[in-house]
């Protein structure tokens, strides 16, 4: 755990909302859906999968947005994404890693709806996957992230 160098502290870009991350990610990912793509204005977006317990918002408070308003947080006053709480899945949360005051070290471990992807879009991710994967899938996967997944 002391390789991870936490806890980590983060904020939107206007500085409003303040989070902090006091234990390792289980899984760093880029997703190329379309939902993605125009949520982020950009070729895909990056998640950390965060342990909830080890995840808190400790300035301000979010609002909900996005076509699944009940999952993505945003800051109420310069609107930036800044992590998504899954419905049913409430165990961990998938933060955006840009929010992070050091966030340089951050590299997707899986991309994900690759399916979906513009053609340009590359990443240096290791496992790729057209959609999801399954989720028997997921454990290992975390636990290859555990031993070779980028470090700060």
């Amino acid at each position: 755990m002391d390789d991870w160098k936490l806890p980590w502290d983060g904020g939107c870009r206007c500085g409003g909302v303040r989070l902090r991350v006091t234990t390792p990610p289980l899984l760093a990912a880029a997703c190329h859906c379309t939902g993605c793509q125009s949520m982020s204005a950009s070729a895909y977006s990056l998640s950390l999968a965060i342990p909830a317990d080890g995840f808190e918002v400790t300035k301000g408070e979010t609002v909900p947005g996005g076509l699944s308003r009940d999952m993505h947080h945003f800051c109420p006053d310069c609107l930036t994404w800044m992590f998504t709480r899954p419905v049913g899945l409430d165990w961990f949360v998938n933060l955006r890693p840009t929010m992070l005051d050091e966030h340089g070290w951050f590299v997707p471990f899986i991309e994900t709806f690759t399916a979906e992807k513009l053609p340009w879009a590359t990443t240096p991710a290791k496992h790729s996957f057209a959609a999801v994967p399954d989720l028997p899938d997921f454990q290992p996967l975390v636990e290859a992230y555990q031993r070779e997944g980028a470090r700060p």
